[in-house]
């Protein structure tokens, strides 16, 4: 059975983790669990629970803001003239031999539903990505995800208005 959970780096083989993308693998390997331990960022990692240290995916996410200007002026209704409350998911990465089961799409949805839930508990209007290029800001499109004004690399999307 597939599981997220939080990255433990004496569980987990981050050593092992080859996604094709060398920014996000040195990430994973050398800077997840420092910025977890400095408060920067958690990683979430994919695994099968028959061998959890093996990690198919992961995801990691921070506190950030947006100025309201870069919301798109439809998703700027009713809001205050200052910095929009945010997660920003730094990274999402699936390794080379799991890509194309899914994974990628079960991890975003683990992340927006895990940033709804915090929705309840603190103030937080969008989720927040930043893609390195146009392969993956299609992925992050299909699912809603908008360009800011700003930049059309950093893409957000709404996490509800109630």
């Amino acid at each position: 059975m597939l599981v997220v959970e939080q990255l433990k780096p004496k569980r987990h083989d981050r050593e092992g983790f080859t996604c094709g993308e060398p920014a996000l693998d040195a990430y994973l390997r050398q800077q997840a669990a420092q910025h977890h331990r400095d408060g920067i960022s958690t990683s979430h990692v994919l695994v099968d629970d028959t061998k959890p240290a093996r990690i198919l995916g992961y995801y990691s996410l921070s506190a950030a803001q947006l100025l309201l200007t870069a919301l798109q002026q439809s998703d700027r209704k009713h809001l205050p003239a200052y910095p929009v409350p945010a997660i920003r998911m730094g990274r999402l990465a699936v390794a080379l031999s799991e890509q194309g089961k899914g994974h990628g799409d079960y991890l975003l949805a683990h992340a927006v539903a895990r940033c709804l839930s915090l929705r309840e508990q603190l103030g937080v209007r969008v989720l927040l990505v930043d893609t390195l290029h146009e392969k993956a800001a299609r992925f992050y499109r299909a699912y809603g995800f908008h360009e800011t004004m700003a930049n059309t690399h950093t893409l957000y999307l709404p996490l509800g208005k109630d």
